[in-house]
């Protein structure tokens, strides 16, 4: 009987730790953060159901519309604190507001009044809508309406409102930290696989092998994308680890330097060279490429496993100095791509010593070790 057994616990242990190592993996959450993200909200949103609806506290529909408008859109763990200070911040003052128009409305009893009061309100709400603090006065006005309506509801509606905000705050901020997306591992990611694309976009050029004009752009066009996403994420990542958005900026610099240095390149001499002149150059420049290709790909092992000694290629003399015999033996068509190519090395390398100088801070695995070990 034990035998019989034998076959089905072993595959849900088996199935149950492959769940839980894929959960707690950086990489699978950078994968599928878009399902986690649906998953987190939805598990919030039938809280917030339980929470009101389930035990009949009036009005509860605002305690889920409340949610939603406060983590329904936050996704990365650097823009979670923040955002969600703000966006409670401005319901919370929202809710006030609200309460406050049902009680001047129930002492003055003058509809025009506080149809004017709330229009004043909506405008300087309007007003802080559009600057670095935007959620708090959209959220103010958002929820003013959702707990005065048009200043005729009850004082009783407006506390129940209110109470159901207050519910839907409190458990929108308790999912917001529940399995956080780090904007630091998608960061990372993206600019991996781009430094592996750009090390097979260099070595194709310079070995020979034929790359059609609608391949290359596509393949240049995919780069770019991942490029500008990760300008998109550098403020949450700068916030999660502790680094001067400058130093992003640079790294993000010397990798658009690094993308037209290979744009160049691939639409000069070296895209319409024949396999012959293409040995020829290969011959005068392959240690460099080589070189070069190594660098790219030991800085993607490394950003995407986060273990610096993927980043340990000894610092050397600059490429002009070490291959600067190559240029006198090459025909004059090849100058313009061999001092590219130095150029190309060169930022690649700063860009290397860069990452090198803040893994400490973006390295987040080994933080997360030496606290299990704490």
């Amino acid at each position: 009987m034990a035998a019989a057994d034998t076959p089905t616990v072993i595959p849900r242990r088996a199935a149950l730790s492959r769940m839980v190592r894929a959960v707690t993996s950086p990489y699978y959450r950078y994968r599928h953060a878009k399902m986690l993200h649906s998953l987190r909200v939805g598990l919030a949103m039938l809280v917030s159901i339980l929470a009101t609806t389930g035990i009949n506290i009036p009005h509860g529909i605002w305690s889920s519309v409340t949610l939603l408008v406060v983590i329904g859109g936050l996704q990365h763990h650097g823009n979670i604190r923040k955002k969600a200070a703000e966006r409670a911040a401005g319901t919370l003052l929202g809710a006030s507001i609200g309460l406050l128009l049902i009680v001047q409305q129930h002492l003055i009893g003058s509809l025009p009044l506080t149809y004017v009061l709330m229009a004043i309100i909506a405008a300087v709400c309007a007003w802080f809508a559009i600057g670095s603090s935007g959620y708090i006065g959209l959220l103010t006005a958002i929820t003013m309406c959702i707990v005065a309506g048009h200043g005729d509801n009850l004082i009783d509606v407006g506390l129940w409102r209110t109470l159901n905000v207050l519910i839907g705050i409190v458990i929108a901020l308790a999912f917001s930290f529940a399995f956080p997306l780090h904007a630091t591992y998608s960061w990372r990611y993206g600019l991996a696989v781009n430094l592996r694309e750009c090390a097979s976009i260099y070595a194709r050029l310079v070995d020979g092998e034929t790359i059609t004009e609608e391949e290359q752009v596509k393949r240049f066009l995919q780069i770019n994308k991942r490029l500008v996403q990760l300008r998109s994420l550098m403020p949450s990542v700068a916030k999660e680890i502790d680094v001067p958005q400058t130093k992003l900026e640079e790294i993000q610099r010397l990798h658009r330097s690094v993308l037209s240095s290979l744009e160049l390149l691939a639409m000069g001499p070296l895209m319409n060279a024949d396999a012959a002149a293409r040995t020829a150059y290969a011959t005068h420049c392959g240690a460099e490429v080589r070189a070069v290709r190594a660098i790219l790909l030991s800085t993607a092992r490394g950003l995407r496993f986060g273990r610096p000694t993927r980043f340990g290629i000894p610092a050397a003399a600059p490429p002009a100095e070490r291959h600067g015999d190559a240029a006198t033996a090459l025909p004059p068509d090849w100058l313009g791509p061999y001092w590219l190519g130095q150029r190309l090395a060169e930022q690649v390398d700063r860009l290397r010593a860069l990452l090198f100088e803040t893994e400490p801070n973006w390295n987040i695995e080994r933080h997360e070790r030496a606290a299990r070990l704490a």
